[in-house]
């Protein structure tokens, strides 16, 4: 098998996992919903449960961060899936409380390891951001098409929690095609596709100051998102006075959006840098929040999810690219997606609370300023790191795709090999007369000869 064949095949395993690791985030709003309706909790308690399978995933991602390089991907992947088959598994199929709790705790663990696994080995591609754009559209796809057909297989909480464990399922085959060694003991190349050898030992975090401030900024970022998407059912179902199927439709909907704004983040690349697209699109967002949770009609419901949902997964995707970049042994992408999936859990329980306590459009303007906060420093975090981007051409005026790689890779000499995303450097023309274009063999020698005769 030809090495671009084992790297498709890898892409393919990555982006499949990155999907099933995050399909019980984007059914968050029917799982609370469901779990509210079918086993009698009120809305804090049911976002509680959400925030617990959630906190579990998180957990995971923290763990596998410390020792992701002593696990083999494909070991750590199956791991992760079978916890997903058999925590959603059971959860669906139990009818107690404690039961269904367990069960989700389970799957959670098993999620935070999957999607663990598949940002690690984004990272580590030679384009992480468009790995991670594929990854963000199949995840829109499947849980938009899972959005619209959940309301026609009944009510209870099983559904969602069926849906995702036979997601699990299905990934698994896929995982064959991740390597089974360790990056840390073989000294050679990761995978197919990885941009270069790794070294054997495993040197210091990079970028420590920005990396803490992308971690923290982005848990309080997930925080406001899931806060929102967490109760957006009740405000559809409740606020807006629209049917179950309405909502899931708008949902859909929604997830449309975002495949169309992910498919135009993929396009764009780095044409606009990272600057932008996290600190216009997080603004762009707040005013989402704010316009969805104070929807009092179908019109404004819809507008509110579908913008913001358009605008949501295109700042993720270069958020994830931004931390890919900061590491490219995938370390702070795991953390940094770790400290997301914290926000994301907190966020039900966060929305569910401030509902109860200000109302939906009080929280709304809660979840924007706080939009409004994290902005600043995350954009500052892209900009310090990130520089002006190279426009595209100026890579292979610098050495060609090469160059590229080198300039990701661990054990490059940043202060001799241009990263990334750096500011380009001049180039000097040096002029050379026509009598010196073709110097003669003769004049050339070995070095030191002429200095010790």
């Amino acid at each position: 098998m030809s090495s671009r064949s084992r790297g498709a095949g890898a892409l393919v395993a990555l982006v499949a996992l990155f999907t099933a690791g995050y399909l019980a985030p984007y059914l968050l709003p029917t799982v609370v919903g469901r779990l509210s309706a079918g086993l009698g909790l009120s809305p804090a308690q049911a976002g509680l449960v959400g925030s617990v399978l959630l906190l579990g995933s998180s957990s995971a991602g923290f763990a596998l961060a410390a020792r992701g390089e002593r696990t083999g991907p494909r070991r750590a992947a199956r791991a992760g899936l079978l916890a997903m088959i058999v925590g959603y598994g059971s959860a669906a199929a139990a009818g107690t409380v404690p039961l269904v709790v367990a069960g989700a705790v389970l799957g959670g663990l098993g999620s935070g390891t999957a999607t663990a696994v598949a940002a690690a080995g984004i990272a580590g591609r030679r384009d992480p951001h468009r790995a991670s754009t594929l990854g963000l559209l199949s995840v829109s796809a499947t849980a938009g098409a899972l959005y619209l057909t959940l309301p026609h297989l009944g009510p209870g909480h099983a559904p969602p929690l069926l849906a995702i464990a036979c997601a699990a399922a299905l990934v698994w085959p896929v995982t064959g095609r991740l390597p089974d060694g360790t990056r840390a003991r073989t000294g050679r190349k990761a995978s197919a596709g990885s941009p270069g050898p790794v070294a054997s030992v495993a040197g210091p975090l990079p970028y420590r100051r920005a990396g803490a401030v992308l971690a923290g900024g982005i848990l309080c970022w997930s925080l406001a998102q899931n806060a929102l998407w967490g109760v957006s059912g009740r405000i559809g179902t409740a606020q807006a006075g629209l049917s179950e199927v309405t909502v899931g439709a708008v949902f859909a909907a929604a997830l449309g959006a975002g495949l169309a704004g992910v498919t135009a983040a993929g396009a764009l690349g780095s044409r606009l840098g990272r600057t932008v697209p996290i600190g216009a699109g997080t603004v762009l967002i707040a005013g989402c929040v704010l316009l969805s949770s104070s929807a009092r009609d179908l019109v404004a419901f819809a507008t509110g999810e579908i913008l913001w949902n358009a605008f949501y997964p295109v700042v993720l995707s270069y958020l994830l690219g931004l931390a890919a970049s900061l590491d490219p042994r995938g370390r702070w992408a795991v953390l940094v997606g770790s400290a997301s999936s914290l926000g994301v859990a907190c966020g039900p329980v966060t929305g569910s609370l401030l509902s109860e306590g200000a109302g939906h459009p009080g929280m709304g303007a809660v979840l924007c300023a706080l939009l409004l906060l994290v902005a600043a420093p995350m954009t500052a975090v892209a900009r310090h790191v990130s520089g002006r981007p190279l426009v595209p051409g100026s890579i292979r005026r610098r050495g060609g795709a090469p160059a590229a790689v080198l300039a990701g890779t661990a054990s490059a000499t940043p202060s001799l090999v241009p990263q990334v995303g750096a500011p380009e450097q001049p180039v000097a023309p040096i002029r050379v007369s026509a009598a010196r274009r073709r110097p003669a063999k003769s004049t050339f020698g070995l070095a030191g000869v002429r200095g010790r005769e």
